[in-house]
């Protein structure tokens, strides 16, 4: 009984310990990163618009209005922008983006991409798509006799 409850208290300790210990970029440890540029505008209409650029090379716009305000299920938050930084590996990175009722569209020259489609594919899909639609038998279940 008395190793169930030491075992126990053991196992309690355990799950209570912190499991992930933050630790600073060492680069930017102590040292303050001034903001050089900032500029945000906020209107009624719920548009708005906002830039910075800090001193560390870090640079970032948006632009954002609602579409189709007051119209239900049609009503979408747009914004796009760009951001651009410097990676750890001394990388420029610069990303654009779209984001509406379609989700979240980034673009970058580092973000991968998917390979060509093969040209025999490619082919099968123009054939396919140029081919009238057939209509559909739909199943029917029918009910179990026994």
């Amino acid at each position: 009984m008395k190793s169930f409850v030491v075992l126990f208290v053991l196992m309690a300790v355990a799950c209570a310990a912190p499991q992930f210990q933050y630790q600073p970029q060492p680069q930017y440890q102590g040292q303050v990163i001034p903001i050089l540029k900032q500029f945000q505008e906020i209107n009624p209409d719920g548009s708005y618009q906002y830039n910075y650029e800090t001193g560390n090379g870090i640079a970032a716009q948006e632009q954002g209005y609602l579409k189709n305000p007051g119209v239900k299920d049609a009503e979408a938050q747009v914004a796009q922008g760009s951001f651009t930084y410097t990676s750890p590996e001394g990388i420029p990175i610069a990303v654009s983006y779209i984001a509406d009722e379609n989700g979240f569209r980034p673009e970058g020259a580092h973000l991968p991409t998917p390979p060509p489609i093969p040209e025999a594919i490619l082919r099968s899909l123009n054939y396919i798509a140029s081919q009238p639609q057939q209509p559909q038998q739909v199943f029917q279940p029918q009910p179990f006799r026994g």
